[in-house]
């Protein structure tokens, strides 16, 4: 995600009163008044307004028409390669929410954009870390190739890591720990769901908060699972219902059929 948690973005104290209140707003699922904060009179307002509607779609399957609108304004106004790759990454990022939730199929048009954010992002701009996390989200749940996708979030989390990009680094701990999971190992998934939840609750960053604390619980026993997934849904029903894929996740299993 676009303008994730670093210095200067609101996330640090000292840092600019407006991007103090985006975070706020961003971080507690009010990404509307978030955007409505921003003035999109250059191409790095504009991207940063189109992350957060384009991100709002993502958590709430609303909004498509006005993160649309406020990409193809970032688009026009990007001038350097940086900006026109980090506009492709968000229309990538927009494309792969639509596919992922069922709403349209715009798989290609996600492979697209972030093939083309690659070839304007140099290796060590500062986008290319989430491009590489995003790279990693297409592998996993849309060609479900585990191992590219592995690739990508380690490449994400060595670059968020030169960054100091805190946010990212929950997301990646995160995704890394969800293949671990799957693949058995239980220590692995532990401490990387344990880092992503740890840096979310230090950043305040309350609506990624509750999806934290639900796949740590996956990777956790009783009675520690039952405690974090509890935790879980009272933010999640404290923050209406958002993010809105969490739903199924915090929903109990029935109880299997007994002859």
């Amino acid at each position: 995600m676009a303008h994730t948690a670093m210095s200067g973005t609101g996330t640090t104290a000292g840092d600019d009163p407006l991007q103090t209140a985006v975070w706020r707003l961003r971080s507690r699922a009010c990404w509307a008044d978030a955007a409505a904060l921003i003035q999109p009179h250059a191409a790095g307002p504009a991207l940063q307004r189109a992350s957060l509607l384009v991100e709002r779609c993502l958590y709430t399957e609303q909004g498509w028409a006005e993160a649309e609108d406020a990409l193809r304004t970032a688009e026009a106004l990007a001038q350097s390669d940086d900006e026109r790759g980090a506009a492709a990454c968000e229309r990538g990022q927009l494309a792969y929410a639509a596919t992922l939730l069922g709403v349209r199929d715009r798989a290609d048009e996600a492979r697209a954009a972030l093939g083309r954010a690659a070839a304007l992002l140099a290796p060590g701009a500062p986008g290319r870390a989430l491009l590489d996390f995003r790279r990693g989200l297409l592998a996993e749940n849309l060609a479900h190739a585990p191992q590219a996708a592995r690739a990508a979030y380690r490449r994400a989390h060595a670059g968020a890591t030169a960054q100091n990009n805190a946010l990212l680094l929950s997301f990646t701990w995160r995704h890394l720990a969800g293949i671990a999971l799957r693949e058995g190992e239980l220590a692995e998934a532990r401490h990387g769901f344990a880092e992503s939840l740890r840096i979310r609750e230090e950043l305040g960053y309350l609506v990624g908060t509750a999806p934290a604390l639900a796949s740590l619980a996956d990777a956790e026993t009783e009675p520690e699972a039952s405690r974090l997934r509890a935790e879980a849904g009272r933010l999640f029903r404290l923050l209406g219902g958002v993010p809105l894929w969490l739903a199924d996740q915090l929903t109990p299993a029935p109880p299997a059929a007994t002859a």
